[in-house]
């Protein structure tokens, strides 16, 4: 089993992190609190799990923004980390890079991988806003649009040619819809990708099943507690290309709270079915984002 430290020191940060941000809060120009969404486990503006059509950052249409994050889930049998930097330019344009880590620990052992053995993975985003906007057309149902491009590169080319997959890096791409109705304090979100990914990537591409893309779902709901709080759930379907590892689509209910517009956090309760033929991987997300 991997160690809880990880999640343990995390918290203890966000909590220092917290009582500086909100002795220093600048609520000043750009988009309203959490209406960017958080980052995703891909590095992309949006949700945790689930793709979004913002920009990342609180630039406006004369602004540039740009965020860093560090995300940690832990599961009964496996360890994910994953951190990264993204930049959004005048809230059309958006390129991110995140680095993911999928830690075996003591699972490692019983798959004959070796105790502590982990897939690393490279993940290039590109998202181009193409219609509509999110939070200021308020007088209109049009949602936010855009069009967005993955590339990953995992570091275990060998390993996942064992497993059944057929690459280790490939490219996804998606097309997100994104709606925040301020009257009704809900958070709206909706995306389509076409990929070929095992488990986002970390366990290649392709597979004895299927090796030709596919179109998955990705959505979100949240409501606005607060101009602090958003609380909702996410899905996200998954392709199952190996044959005799199953995988499963994957769930959440999440709270992300903005101590200002510096820095916030997003925690999870996620429910990722079966990985690597380990049922029932279900347990805590917790990610911070700092940048402007």
């Amino acid at each position: 089993m991997t160690s809880k430290s990880g999640v343990i020191s995390l918290a203890l940060g966000l909590a220092m992190a917290g009582s500086l941000a909100e002795a220093s809060d600048m609520e000043t120009s750009g988009k309203l609190l959490l209406t960017g969404g958080v980052t995703s486990v891909e590095g992309a503006g949006g949700g945790g799990l689930a793709s979004w059509a913002t920009i990342t950052g609180y630039g406006t249409r004369d602004e540039w923004g740009a965020n860093a994050h560090a995300t940690l889930v832990e599961l009964p049998d496996y360890q994910f980390r994953a951190g990264g930097v993204s930049v959004g330019f005048h809230d059309r344009v958006e390129v991110s890079y995140t680095r993911q880590a999928f830690d075996t620990g003591e699972t490692g052992a019983k798959l004959g991988l070796g105790q502590g053995f982990t897939f690393n993975q490279d993940v290039v985003g590109a998202k181009v806003r193409v219609l509509g906007d999110a939070v200021y057309a308020q007088d209109s149902w049009v949602p936010q649009v855009a069009v967005g491009v993955q590339w990953k590169k995992n570091d275990r080319d060998t390993l996942i040619k064992a497993l059944g997959g057929k690459d280790d890096s490939g490219v996804d791409y998606y097309v997100a819809a994104t709606k925040v109705l301020l009257n009704q304090s809900l958070v709206m979100s909706g995306a389509l990708r076409a990929t070929k990914a095992n488990q986002t990537g970390l366990l290649g591409f392709g597979g004895g099943k299927n090796d030709d893309y596919q179109i998955q779902f990705e959505g979100s709901a949240g409501y606005l507690v607060s101009k602090r709080l958003l609380i909702g759930a996410e899905y996200r379907s998954k392709p199952d290309n190996l044959v005799g590892l199953k995988e499963d689509d994957w769930v959440d209910v999440f709270a992300a709270y903005a101590f200002n517009k510096n820095l916030s956090v997003t925690a999870a309760y996620a429910d990722l079915g079966t990985i690597a033929t380990f049922k029932d991987q279900r347990g805590l997300y917790l990610s911070i984002q700092a940048g402007f």
